[in-house]
């Protein structure tokens, strides 16, 4: 129930739905690019490393914290970052996030010692944990006609994809021609013209606050329990499992996430309603972003240590041999667009994920011999076709049925399980390929052969557990169709409380959120 001038949230879904702002398309565009600019910073540095091992002097270990400091911040906090967007304003913590982001971006160019950079890339993450669900949630709220919203989100998810395969291409472009450091510097000017243009495009919007607190615990909990898990995971690459070093951070861990979800389920205000998890295709969804990112994380790294360390690639051939995976993605998320309308979510993501593994069986055939024409090229053109197909899909049951309050919960959890699942799979599959590899060279076997053997176990791994994740869509996802199925009405929605949005309080923005809209007339 709303009072006084405050619109229902259906009521402000269907006033949306009559009028929909002409500047919507723009300000997805805005968005899109920042979030692009956030995901590309997760890998952008993967062919860096090297370079950067270098010149700072950091072990293997170290250099895994330069891409996992940022995605373990960036997953940790992404569920308060989307609380505090739904209470304190979408528009207004996006702003705070990009500014974050920039700051921290001109820290770790300058960085002196291995500390200093990872310290920066852990603020990095900070950054887009607060701007990246508040991003999302506006683009949930601008696109209220099934049809618009479908293709909306597919897009968001495909660039973060693309994203993705783009960071190792960017990045062998910038270090061939200049210093490693201009990686981070490049965010600058991209966050510059975000800031200037974002209130021109995208009005204030906010969920109405009645008293609601932060569960600070929890996200201390969750944050530190994640950290442990993935600090013990990588030292599980050089130290035994039961080692002092790798089992007090693992059960440490455990033991954090374990608290946190008993503080969850008592809170008053809890950071995520665990019912939230209740909608079986909502979880599911997120187990397959979780996947589909654990095995792309794992690929682009491994890869590119292969191509780099056992090929001889240098940093620009290593990044541009991604260019078929970018091009794969973009145009899978294109077909995936065309096709959920037509066959429904269920069946797209299950091709997807088996068109996935299909690609990484393909590259688990790498060897020192290996040529990239016929032993690289084919899996990547093939893994990267089918995750564009899986990601619209994915991105789409991650706001199935919910309400246009929790539509910043709902976006955040999202990226969570994307950032989340990018560290384990930088720390699994990273451990598991830097164990075996040394085991077989203390075997006696050739440096890059046992490189190389363990890669090629990190890759069927991957290929196991997508299986696996694919069987669970077949056997638990609901049918998922293109009307009615994404937002609830607020009494209605299990993802949190009743309180409906409230118009901007800042009536001097003309903007394009679904929320800023007080005056717009109501057609019944």
């Amino acid at each position: 129930m709303s009072t006084g001038t405050t619109p229902s949230s259906d009521e402000a879904l269907d006033a949306s739905a009559d009028r929909p702002d002409p500047r919507r398309w723009k300000a997805l565009a805005l968005l899109g690019f920042v979030q692009f600019m956030f995901v590309i910073d997760m890998t952008v540095v993967s062919v860096a490393l090297p370079r950067i091992q270098g010149e700072l002097d950091m072990s293997r270990t170290g250099l895994a914290w330069v891409v996992n400091g940022y995605v373990l911040m960036a997953g940790g906090l992404l569920l308060f970052g989307g609380r505090l967007a739904d209470l304190f304003g979408r528009r207004r913590i996006f702003v705070t996030g990009v500014v974050i982001f920039a700051i921290a971006s001109v820290i770790s160019g300058a960085a002196m010692t291995p500390e200093m950079l990872i310290y920066s890339r852990f603020l990095q993450g900070i950054g887009e944990a607060l701007a990246a669900p508040a991003a999302l949630g506006i683009v949930f709220l601008l696109f209220s006609a099934p049809a618009d919203r479908v293709k909306a989100v597919g897009i968001w998810g495909g660039l973060s994809g693309l994203a993705g395969t783009l960071g190792p291409v960017v990045g062998g472009l910038i270090v061939a021609d200049a210093s490693w450091r201009w990686i981070f510097y490049v965010n600058v000017p991209v966050a510059v013209i975000a800031l200037a243009l974002v209130g021109r495009l995208v009005g204030e919007s906010r969920m109405e606050r009645t008293g609601q607190k932060f569960n600070f615990a929890g996200v201390l909990t969750a944050t530190a329990g994640l950290v442990a898990i993935v600090y013990g995971l990588l030292q599980a690459a050089e130290r035994s499992w039961l080692s002092p070093q790798v089992l007090l951070p693992l059960l440490g861990g455990l033991v954090l996430i374990g608290l946190m979800l008993l503080i969850e389920s008592r809170a008053a205000a809890p950071l995520i309603p665990l019912r939230f998890f209740t909608n079986r295709t909502r979880a599911v969804g997120y187990l397959v972003g979780l996947t589909l990112s654990c095995a792309f994380f794992g690929f682009t790294f491994l890869t590119t240590l292969f191509e780099q360390q056992v090929l001889g690639y240098s940093p620009l051939k290593g990044g541009l041999s991604f260019i078929p995976v970018g091009l794969g993605i973009a145009f899978g998320v294109g077909l995936s667009t065309g096709m959920i309308p037509k066959f429904g979510v269920k069946p797209v993501i299950i091709v997807g994920l088996l068109g996935v593994t299909a690609g990484l069986l393909l590259l688990s055939g790498i060897s020192v011999d290996t040529h990239y024409a016929s032993g690289i090229l084919p899996g990547m053109v093939v893994l990267g076709l089918f995750f564009g197909l899986a990601m619209p899909g994915t991105a789409n049951t991650a706001l199935y049925k919910v309400g246009t309050q929790d539509t910043g919960l709902a976006s955040a959890m999202q990226n969570v399980m994307q950032q989340v699942g990018g560290a384990l799979g930088l720390s699994v599959l990273v451990a598991l390929a830097l164990r075996l590899g040394g085991d077989r060279l203390a075997e006696g076997v050739e440096a890059r052969a046992a490189a190389t053997e363990g890669y090629v176990l990190s890759y069927r791994v991957s290929a196991v557990l997508l299986v696996v994740v694919a069987v669970t869509v077949l056997l638990l996802l609901d049918k998922i169709g293109l009307q009615g199925d994404w937002a609830e009405p607020a009494a209605q929605t299990d993802a949190g409380s009743a309180t409906a949005d409230t118009p901007s309080d800042d009536p001097g923005t003309a903007g394009t959120s679904v929320d800023d809209r007080s005056s717009a007339p109501h057609k019944r």
